[in-house]
């Protein structure tokens, strides 16, 4: 008894264990504002909560297409008929194999009478069937009479001609289109897809050394001040990794801001993650600050996470 109720303690730790380390999974940085920040972003408005769409009225339902020709019924005297001779061959057979009379009467006999009963039953279906009524045709509803019950078809005028307009005021308004954001700051020559391009893979990439730990890799995308922060985080969280399975990523240069010795570029991530291996993908919604030298060839360095403002 002992040792079953070790056994079932046992389980449920490692279960909780589990499902706090499910819990507890977090993306790079923690999911919080962490290094540099951009003022031009923190003074961008908070993107608009999407508005639900009018009800809409159902259309009406479309004519029923005329119903299908039912096959021909098979005529039931071919399977008596056949059965017959059936009978007869089985007879004639038994007789050249050497059944003796009787036994060739017996069971003559009993294939007769399987006949028989066949022969009631298919004339049974077959008066049955010709008594039966006609059945409605597909898409035919007595509720009134518009072939509907939903109160959308509508009724003709008395001209003749079906009313319309009836549901014009139940007519969607049409949705603005979200309004495109005009980088700022962005230079007429630079090579904005190349350079997205390359900031997701160094996405992916920083999120796979995040998961692993790789302080090392870390240095080498990050500056001194972030590495310093994901540093403590990691060093926090223990021996413990975490998981951040990047399902989906699309990027948006939202503009390059320019100091006497540094560009500031910021992108906006958004996308779909995973944080654990059997959970399902959560969307994600921040900006990574990237810093680059003016002169020089050093590259795009992660300066700072900056979290968007969240909208109503």
């Amino acid at each position: 008894m002992k040792l079953k109720q070790l056994l079932i303690g046992a389980v449920l730790a490692v279960s909780a264990m589990s499902l706090l380390a499910e819990a507890t999974a977090r993306p790079m940085g923690g999911g919080r504002s962490i290094g540099r920040q951009s003022q031009n972003v923190s003074r961008m408005p908070p993107a608009a909560a999407p508005q639900q769409a009018p009800r809409q009225a159902a259309p009406a339902p479309a004519p029923a297409p005329a119903p299908a020709m039912p096959p021909k019924p098979a005529s039931p005297w071919k399977g008596i008929l056949g059965g017959a001779l059936l009978g007869l061959g089985i007879g004639a057979l038994f007789s050249h194999f050497g059944f003796g009379s009787a036994m060739s009467g017996i069971l003559g006999s009993i294939i007769m009478l399987a006949l028989l009963a066949g022969v009631v039953v298919l004339l049974f279906r077959l008066f049955s069937r010709k008594s039966a009524p006609a059945m409605a045709p597909a898409g035919y509803s007595g509720n009134n009479g518009y072939g509907s019950s939903n109160g959308y078809a509508q009724p003709a005028s008395a001209g003749g001609t079906p009313e319309i307009g009836s549901r014009l005021a139940d007519a969607p308004a049409p949705v603005a289109a979200p309004v495109a954001h005009t980088p700022w700051g962005v230079p007429a020559d630079f090579d904005a897809a190349t350079f997205l391009r390359v900031a997701k893979g160094n996405f992916i990439r920083l999120q796979a050394a995040w998961d692993k730990g790789d302080v090392a890799d870390i240095r080498e995308f990050t500056t001194p001040e972030v590495f310093a922060e994901l540093k403590l985080q990691i060093t926090e969280r223990g021996a413990q990794k975490d998981y951040t399975d990047v399902v989906s990523i699309e990027a948006e240069l939202l503009g390059i801001e320019t100091s006497n010795d540094e560009y500031l570029s910021s992108v906006k991530f958004t996308g779909m993650i995973k944080p654990a291996p059997d959970a399902l993908a959560e969307p994600f919604n921040e900006v990574w600050n990237l810093v680059k030298p003016v002169s020089g060839n050093g590259g795009w360095l992660l300066a700072g996470i900056q979290q968007l403002q969240q909208h109503a």
